[in-house]
């Protein structure tokens, strides 16, 4: 049977010893479960001071399920459930999204919502309903692009770029939530202002600013650390007063030659599909677009 292709478990190591090398070998389509997944392979760490600090995100670690899809001895996709209801997919085969929402029903799984390359999730998210009658929305759709050649803006605007440092947290931590205010990020504006900042996606993040010749920063791009080789630029923020002035160009690039530095062989970044002024400016940078990624969520009220 198909199904039986469908290797399941609640292990990430075990999973990720399995299933590590298939992600790492397109590690630029794969970059969302590569982050993901180290996310939570950092967290099921047993040292008595990770437990202790991180308690709640353990129990979410033991809640999550891990799948791998199986053909002739080699790993095809993969999939990943967490206890917050984020089903992560790798590109399926034709028929797959059948077989595995078959499979999630039949456990009795209810993710919260899908997210995977746009084809991916859309017949995911037409699978799922027939299954279970869960209605489904779009709530993200993104272009993925890959760092080429890098080519720096010229003329760059004056100033320099530099890594932050724990004087630069509150303004971070600012910044990264005019962030989410601006695309309507709510679960991440939730945690911050939980002050859950470490548990959320930018805890782990490296942050570059740029700044003015006096020292003032204008920018502010993270990067995500190097895993499988790949490294994704996310997010580049700009407060709204001071766009147009080239920062965000400069400060991506910055950034980006930095994820080069430290051994990326991968550095992407998604972009928001109806903002042409973004799309342009990466290609400038050297991305080239590889990939279009979406999301759509889940509801459980429906007849």
């Amino acid at each position: 049977m198909l199904s039986d292709d469908w290797h399941l478990t609640e292990d990430v190591d075990d999973f990720l010893a399995r299933a590590g090398d298939f992600l790492c070998s397109r590690a630029a389509l794969h970059n969302t479960p590569l982050t993901d997944l180290e996310k939570l392979r950092v967290r099921k760490l047993t040292d008595l001071e990770k437990l202790r600090v991180r308690k709640a995100a353990d129990h979410e670690t033991a809640s999550c399920v891990f799948g791998r899809l199986e053909s002739a001895g080699e790993v095809r996709a993969v999939f990943y459930l967490t206890a917050r209801g984020r089903l992560g997919l790798t590109p399926l085969p034709a028929g797959q999204t059948e077989v595995l929402a078959a499979r999630l029903a039949a456990l009795g799984h209810c993710p919260a919502h899908v997210v995977a390359d746009h084809d991916t999730a859309g017949a995911f998210a037409e699978s799922w309903q027939r299954y279970t009658s869960a209605a489904s929305v779009l709530f993200w759709r993104t272009h993925l692009y890959r760092l080429g050649t890098l080519t720096p803006p010229q003329p760059s605007p004056a100033g320099r770029g530099r890594l932050t440092g724990g004087r630069d947290r509150e303004q971070v931590v600012r910044w990264c939530r005019e962030f989410c205010v601006d695309v309507g990020e709510r679960s991440s504006l939730d945690m911050i202002d939980a002050g859950s900042w470490e548990e959320s996606r930018f805890g782990d993040r490296r942050f570059t600013f740029w700044e003015t010749p006096e020292g003032i920063p204008v920018s502010m791009a993270a990067s995500t650390p190097v895993v499988g080789g790949m490294v994704r630029v996310d997010p580049v923020y700009t407060p709204a007063h001071l766009r147009g002035r080239g920062y965000a160009g400069a400060v991506t690039a910055e950034a980006s030659g930095a994820a080069q530095a430290a051994g990326a062989t991968d550095v992407v970044l998604f972009t928001d599909p109806g903002n042409p002024t973004s799309n342009a400016l990466y290609q400038r940078l050297g991305y080239v677009r590889v990939a279009d990624f979406a999301g759509y969520r889940f509801s459980y009220d429906a007849p």
